[in-house]
Formats: structure tokens, C-alpha cells, sequence
């Protein structure tokens, strides 16, 4: 089975317990904007991959669809109790054709490979059914969450990031799926100063860090919030994503092997 990237992997095995008490959930009305959008309801089957702990997985049972997770770190796939959790990947995704009438992927779109990606999730859609991204992006409007990216920026390296959306180009290449539908969303956490450090120290990057440099990180984060009254507002844009699956038919016309 076709593995993460390996920073995903070590950081996120590492750092399940502070991912799950940092990171971000969703809105609500991104959810149901979405269910609206692709028709999701009672009776069709949602498929979650790249689900974490489960952030954005709680809130589509909301829809009455049935819900299942796919995770491929252990240690993420742990939190997800009370859930159907599959080990698998957006690469072989452990699943029958036309399994899902919506797949979606949380903050976790922009690690896949895409070359086998989107034809793995193609399969597993229904004819007609839709892909939903979902992403929490930072406000760099925001003082502190400008301050952030700034320190994050040097040592992001090569690591995958949602940041300029060099992922929309193979989606729009690809004859498997058709236009994308977008819209964004407000939505912030209430934070003190070591929420924040938590925050940062989910990150994939900086969990994989050796504990030096992470703390150095770190004691740069806090600063940011020196003279700030607790807990402080932090902010993101939560922008979501809507694709219609191609039909089968659409693909053979394009000279489409599937």
C-alpha cells in the first residue's frame, strides 16, 4: 500500500494527542454548505480521507449520511473512536468501486500524489458523485497569525502546504473531475499563549523536528503573544472546495483510460 509522505508520517505519529487538542475544527455552515452543494443525506455514504482525529469527521455525521474515515497513521486512527476508520490512503483507498457518494478530505488534499490519487478516488466515487476539500487557512490579516507564517516560512522547506494552491492545476488538468465550486468561511479558535505553542507544534514539520530546533520554534511563537490579554482571537479562512466527478461516459469521450 502506497504510504505518506514521511514527515507526515513521523510528525503526525507523534503528535496525534496535541493535533487532536489543537487543531482547528470546521464550521458548521461549511459542512452543511457542502452537503447542500453535493446532495449529501441519509442513505448515501461519505468516505473522510486523510480523516486525523476525526475534525471534520464528527461533523458530517450531522448530514444523516453514512460515515467512514480513512487514516493511514496509527497513531491518528487511534482518536477515532466511536468511528469507522479504515487504514488506507487517497493513493489505495481500501474500498469497492463506486463505494462513496461523497469523498472528502480535510486539511490533507495538498499531501496527496495526485497522479494516483485522482483516479483512486474517481473509482470510489459513484458516477455523479462529488469530491469536497475542506482547508483552514490562516488570516494573515491577523498580527499573530502573519507572525506565525513568518517564522514558519525557513523551515517548511519542501513539506506540502495548502499555501498558493499548487494543487488546483492537476485537478483542473485532469479529465476525472469537472469544475470546482468554492466558497470560504470565517472561523476562529479563542487561544492563551500555550494553546498557540500547542497549535504550532502540531504542525507535521515542526513535530517532526529534533526537540531543540522545535523548542526553539517555540519560544519565538510565545513571544508573538507578549501584552496580548488571554485568551486571544485566532483567525482563519476556511475555504471549501466542491468537484463533480466526470462520468464515465465523459471520460471515454476525453480518451480517458479508467
Amino acid at each position: 500500500m502506497t504510504r505518506v509522505h514521511p514527515v507526515a508520517a513521523a510528525g503526525f505519529a507523534c503528535a496525534a494527542d496535541v493535533y487532536d487538542r489543537a487543531r482547528p475544527s470546521y464550521p458548521e455552515e461549511a459542512v452543511a454548505w457542502m452537503a447542500q452543494r453535493t446532495g449529501l443525506g441519509p442513505g448515501q455514504t461519505v468516505v473522510d480521507v486523510g480523516a486525523g482525529t476525526g475534525k471534520l469527521t464528527r461533523l458530517l455525521r450531522a448530514t444523516g449520511a453514512r460515515v467512514l474515515a480513512v487514516e493511514p497513521v496509527a497513531e491518528m486512527r487511534a482518536k477515532l473512536d466511536g468511528l469507522d476508520a479504515l487504514d488506507g490512503t487517497a493513493e489505495d483507498l481500501p474500498l469497492e468501486d463506486a463505494a462513496a457518494d461523497v469523498i472528502t478530505a480535510a486539511q490533507a488534499f495538498h499531501w496527496f500524489d495526485l497522479d494516483r490519487a485522482l483516479p483512486e478516488l474517481h473509482r470510489v466515487l459513484r458516477p455523479g458523485g462529488h469530491l469536497a476539500l475542506f482547508w483552514n487557512s490562516r488570516d494573515l490579516d491577523d498580527p499573530v497569525q502573519r507572525g506565525v507564517e513568518d517564522l514558519l516560512r525557513p523551515v517548511r522547506g519542501s513539506v506540502a502546504s495548502q499555501l498558493g494552491g499548487a494543487w488546483r492545476e492537476p485537478l483542473r488538468r485532469s479529465p476525472l473531475f469537472g469544475a470546482v465550486e468554492e466558497r470560504s468561511f470565517r472561523y476562529e479558535q479563542q487561544f492563551t499563549a500555550d494553546d498557540l505553542c500547542d497549535r504550532v507544534a502540531s504542525t507535521s514539520f515542526v513535530a517532526a523536528m529534533r526537540p531543540v530546533e522545535r523548542e526553539e520554534i517555540l519560544v519565538r511563537v510565545r513571544a508573538l503573544t507578549h501584552g496580548l490579554a488571554e485568551p486571544f482571537p485566532f483567525p482563519y479562512k476556511t475555504e471549501v472546495f466542491v468537484i463533480t466527478r466526470s462520468s464515465d461516459r465523459d471520460d471515454l469521450q476525453r480518451g480517458t483510460s479508467i
